[in-house]
């Protein structure tokens, strides 16, 4: 009886078989080396799809090691090339490659708000490990020109300099600009620190930067409670240069899942010079032919690819915005250089810091000259627009003056009042790092200067008067500056604060 049952078992075991054949298409190894292996065998292999390399010995042994990925950038006829995403030194060559069949994706979710992750999303903040159901590919067509909507909201960056003359609106690509060393990263950690309870998640990517500056970073964003709506994808410097080459397209592609909810994104890419100086590291030893500075033909839809990701969609399509703030770093000034005028061709205006006016203390070292916000205009508030109007250009006809000045001995009163007026000015949109103004108070101080309520004050005590003012406002006339902040201006609002300004000097 019991043989009995056993035969039964077995029978009903059979019957219920199935055979499962699991279909792996797979390929070898030909050579491996500086981040790149070319591999044999993956006829049907599609660009940019990623390809899984056999686990290094720590991940085999069962201990922290992630399975390695590359990237499939080169399709030949023989042999596909390759770039890998991680640590290479174990792989070999005549190692099983596998095609996934799937394109480089991204994890993306409310889960990476707060953390630092390196650009394939795993954290490497020391926090818990990321789990997200919601992977977003991070090469995606940029939205068509039906589905977006005219910039028409503003993004205060709390920089009164950039707020009054080159206002930043919420889906524009404006670029910062200028050498090493003159506050670029300044400027855009302040515009993350400014969005504040402004209902804008930030994400900053970090290219190529030094690893102990990114930690200082983190740690200014968590001392002012801005991780608490930003994500921070770093690609550091001892990073394969794979990773510095993808780390904006993830960044972008992790702030599209928040635009695809209605909301908006401001990204930060520090620096874009890094990403192609990365992307031409790759190109040549894929032995790509070089162009131009030795980068390769298409560095130009590199950058344009990226950047017009960054839009503001209208209501149809969803709403939501991205905004970006792309940073490209020159050698000695030079604007005309090939990846500066690339990159100042494919955004909406640009913000030049020159290294001189760095060195004279006028922080942010802005030129106004040059800088420019193509669409920003329209997305800033009235007060702003009616109080810093003709600023910029009063500005640049203060700096051709003053160089004037140098040679000429006798002044006439007016150019001389024109001078004296542009110190004031100047010294007034000077910004001490990390401390981002309400946009009501630049209104206040902005108009008192330009209305020549500062005239009788030194100029190296502006800014201590402007100090005493805003607080003298923020005291006895706060419901003007909620009205102002509330982005109202007429006659009556610019009496009172005429009249406010008159009982300050009194």
């Amino acid at each position: 009886m019991h043989t009995n049952a056993i035969v039964e078992e077995l029978k009903k075991n059979i019957t219920h078989f199935k055979r499962e054949i699991e279909k792996e298409e797979v390929g070898a190894v030909l050579e491996v080396g500086d981040g790149i292996a070319r591999i044999s065998g993956l006829s049907k292999c599609q660009s940019s799809e990623m390809l899984e390399f056999p686990a290094s010995a720590k991940a085999a042994a069962g201990k922290p090691g992630e399975v390695v990925y590359g990237v499939a950038l080169n399709l030949e006829e023989e042999t596909v090339g390759c770039v890998l995403l991680g640590e290479y030194e174990h792989i070999k060559q005549g190692d099983l490659v596998k095609r996934t069949g799937r394109v480089l994706s991204v994890p993306v979710g409310e889960g990476l708000v707060g953390r630092v992750v390196n650009p394939l999303g795993q954290a490497i903040d020391g926090g818990k490990e990321i789990k997200s159901d919601k992977f977003y590919p991070i090469e995606k067509i940029a939205p068509g020109v039906m589905s977006r909507e005219r910039v028409s909201q503003p993004v205060q960056t709390g920089i009164k300099a950039i707020d009054a003359m080159i206002p930043i609106g919420r889906g524009q690509r404006e670029l910062i600009i200028g050498d090493r060393q003159t506050g670029k990263t300044a400027v855009a950690i302040d515009a993350i620190i400014n969005q504040k309870g402004k209902d804008m998640l930030c994400v900053y990517v970090a290219i190529g930067q030094k690893e102990s500056k990114v930690a200082r970073i983190v740690a200014k964003l968590e001392e002012t409670g801005a991780m608490d709506y930003t994500i921070v994808v770093v690609a550091g410097a001892s990073m394969p240069a794979s990773l510095s080459y993808i780390a904006p397209y993830a960044g972008v592609a992790m702030a599209e899942y928040f635009m695809d909810q209605g909301k908006d994104v401001l990204c930060v890419y520090d620096d874009l010079s890094k990403q192609a100086w990365a992307y031409r590291e790759i190109s040549l030893l894929l032995r790509r032919p070089p162009g131009r500075e030795a980068y390769p033909g298409d560095v130009f839809y590199l950058h344009s690819r990226l950047l017009e990701r960054a839009c503001r969609r209208n209501k149809e399509a969803g709403g939501g915005s991205i905004t970006a703030l792309p940073i490209i770093e020159t050698q000695a000034s030079d604007v005309t250089a090939y990846i500066p005028t690339n990159v100042i061709s494919i955004t909406d205006g640009q913000i030049f810091l020159e290294t001189d006016l760095f060195y004279r203390g006028i922080r942010p070292a802005l030129n106004v000259g040059i800088s420019v916000s193509r669409v920003g205009g329209d997305a800033q508030i009235k007060p702003m627009k009616k109080v810093a109007g003709k600023l910029k250009l009063a500005m640049a006809q203060f700096r051709e003056l003053e160089a004037f000045a140098q040679f000429a001995s006798d002044l006439d009163p007016e150019t001389k009042k024109q001078i004296d007026r542009g110190q004031r000015i100047t010294e007034l949109l000077k910004q001490p790092q990390y401390r981002p103004y309400a946009v009501e108070d630049q209104v206040a101080g902005i108009y008192a200067v330009n209305n020549g309520f500062f005239d009788d004050v030194a100029v190296q005590d502006v800014l201590e008067t402007e100090q005493k003012f805003l607080t003298y406002l923020n005291k006895t006339k706060r419901v003007l500056l909620d009205k102002i902040a509330a982005k109202e201006w007429d006659d009556k609002i610019e009496k009172e604060l005429k009249e406010a300004c008159e009982g300050f000097k009194r």
